[in-house]
């Protein structure tokens, strides 16, 4: 598997990366195995716009650092104090722009997911536990063993990466839902921005 360019990360607006972004395949490797999921449910967040972005109006910390790196830069942060969200780096160096990684479909070493995400074997799942096994992006990072240490890694290539194919095949063909993001009751007018994608078969 071959891990998408610079060039994907960064020569488009974000709104456009963060669709594009579905249906591609998020690849983590672990321990020396491989688990791989299919991004399904993305958001967009603009800092120069978007007062539900981290670094809204240019403000900069030493959490916001990573979203000024060049595209292609995974940011991840931690809500309530525990549970990590993977995000990446879109457009040049500078923009202050990511996509959040909401959800994905697992498609190889769920059995490792389910260890690192509920303790137990993938057999022993229940059916609720499956059908929420990654759709959320605490769960994801959860089950592919994504944390604070992640930040600043490369998704251009590494043990974390995106990529097109997954065993040789193409993505099947989907459509896309836009609708308003989760959790940003703060953003004033950016609360209804559509800026949350997922892919619909």
């Amino acid at each position: 598997m071959k891990a998408l360019n610079r060039a994907f990360f960064e020569e488009r607006d974000t709104l456009t990366i963060a669709k594009e972004l579905l249906g591609k395949y998020l690849v983590r490797e672990y321990d020396g195995r491989i688990i791989v999921g299919q991004i399904t449910e993305v958001e967009a967040y603009i800092g120069a716009i978007d007062k539900a972005c981290h670094a809204y109006g240019g403000k900069k910390t030493k959490r916001t650092q990573t979203l000024y790196e060049k595209g292609g830069t995974c940011y991840v942060y931690l809500i309530y104090g525990m549970y990590c969200c993977m995000n990446v780096v879109t457009e040049k160096e500078g923009s202050a722009a990511a996509v959040l990684l909401r959800g994905v479909e697992l498609l190889e070493g769920a059995d490792l997911a389910a260890q690192l995400r509920y303790g137990k074997p993938l057999d022993e799942l229940t059916s609720a536990q499956r059908k929420n096994f990654t759709n959320g992006p605490g769960k994801l990072c959860r089950a592919m063993a994504v944390t604070k240490d992640d930040n600043g890694l490369d998704f251009c290539g590494g043990e974390l990466f995106i990529t097109d194919t997954w065993n040789g095949a193409l993505t099947e063909p989907f459509s896309i839902e836009a609708g308003p993001r989760v959790g940003i009751n703060y953003a004033e007018e950016a609360i209804d921005f559509p800026w949350r994608f997922c892919l619909k078969r």
